[in-house]
């Protein structure tokens, strides 16, 4: 039973949490259309480097030009969640790819991804890359990189069976699912890539020839289909005004000011605070900015109001200093993934805004700060439903700020 409402909380904390989230939304039946018409490269344009694209026998042949930067041939339509199925075919020494959900812009951009912006020149193709490598030594087929800026987010490297399912010299069949922030591949039928991601959501498609030193080397794309399945977008889970939707329980202050969510807490109080939701929810992708000036704090999430502290289940950390993203099951099995203070230092603004991202699909629980995975647990078997709550810590003073709230939806 849940503690009486104090009568000045006014307020619709996370009220779109208490919509179901259809996150994976699999087709009726596949119905893989082709996106290249096998005579002319009608819908396609080139980006980047000057590497030649031409069409033999209903084939895109890229071939290498010495000294061009990256080359990418790419949809002039941009997609969000499809399943996408190509074959493949590249000359020994030849490093090539496949974009999705990519972007090329007229005027240089920055990325915040923590201390150290991101800059990305005018013209330059960025975004997630499914890898086609063909080197006996590099068995990285399937791995997705995201080109132009966070390098790696898949590698094979503890998937031998999918590094290893490349066909060297002969045609590879890819096949690519994205779905909100689930992505996976396939090579040859083998599962290479599951990957929870939502910092892009849509773009284009691209086949890449990677710059080279090497004049005339040769990828080849064949029988490329796509099924569109719409996309999944961002959406409000707060309406910025009051907390309608929500309760406070335990010691502490809790405000909106200009949209924002403002929590202070006095170190002389004993009791813990909370701003809990009215509403559960199993599966979710939830992002957030916050700032956290002084003292602990924490998004939890499928939570139960009870023992000592208000409430029991995970947390995601925040803290003015430390701990960023990490996973904490209060009343449970306390830190259950703790991030290490060098790591933190590559990304975390202490006492700065930053942004997390917070993954619950069935067992699997991941957390990004700044786009940078610092949790990821699979097979977890705590609670798959419960509450939503804001953190202000016991015995601490504690000045925290939340902002633009949001939940991944399916657009309709």
């Amino acid at each position: 039973m849940k503690p009486s409402r104090p009568s000045n909380t006014n307020v619709k904390l996370f009220s779109g949490l208490i919509l179901a989230l259809a996150l994976v939304t699999p087709a009726k039946s596949e119905e893989l259309q082709p996106i290249f018409n096998g005579t002319n490269l009608d819908g396609w344009i080139q980006r980047g480097g000057k590497a030649k694209y031409a069409i033999e026998d209903g084939v895109i042949v890229g071939s290498s030009i010495k000294g061009t930067p990256n080359s990418f041939l790419c949809t002039e339509k941009e997609y969000g969640d499809f399943i996408l199925d190509l074959e493949v075919k590249a000359d020994a020494g030849l490093n090539s790819g496949v974009q999705i959900r990519s972007h090329c812009f007229d005027q240089a951009t920055t990325y915040d991804f923590g201390p150290e912006p991101i800059k990305i020149p005018a013209g330059r193709v960025h975004g997630y890359q499914v890898e086609v490598d063909h080197q006996a030594s590099r068995r990285w087929s399937g791995g997705v990189y995201e080109e132009g800026r966070r390098g790696w987010l898949y590698p094979l490297d503890k998937n031998k069976a999918a590094g290893e399912a490349f066909k060297l010299g002969e045609w590879n069949k890819y096949r690519i699912e994205c779905v909100g922030a689930s992505i996976k591949t396939w090579v040859n039928d083998v599962l290479a890539t599951d990957l929870i991601d939502a910092e892009t959501l849509s773009g284009f498609i691209g086949l890449q020839v990677h710059g080279t030193q090497t004049e005339g080397l040769h990828v080849r794309f064949r029988n490329i289909r796509l099924q569109d399945l719409g996309r999944h977008v961002w959406k409000p889970a707060w309406n910025g005004r009051d907390f309608s939707a929500a309760h406070i329980i335990g010691k502490g202050e809790w405000k909106v000011e200009d949209g924002v969510i403002h929590g202070t807490h006095s170190k002389s109080e004993k009791e813990f605070g909370h701003l809990v939701t009215n509403d559960s929810l199993d599966d979710f992708v939830v992002r957030m900015n916050y700032k956290s000036v002084k003292g602990n704090s924490g998004f939890y999430f499928r939570i139960e109001e009870k023992g000592a502290s208000g409430v029991s289940g995970f947390q995601a950390e925040i803290d003015a200093e430390k701990d960023a993203g990490g996973l904490y099951e209060t009343n449970g099995r306390a830190w259950v993934s703790n991030p290490s203070p060098n790591f933190l230092k590559t990304f975390f603004k202490p006492q700065e805004w930053n942004r997390m991202t917070v993954y619950a699909l069935d067992r699997r629980i991941a957390t990004d700060v700044n786009g940078h995975r610092v949790a990821e647990l699979r097979d977890d078997p705590g609670r798959t439903q419960g509450l939503f709550a804001l953190q202000l810590h016991a015995n601490q003073d504690v000045d925290v700020y939340f902002k633009g709230l949001e939940i991944l939806k399916k657009d309709e």
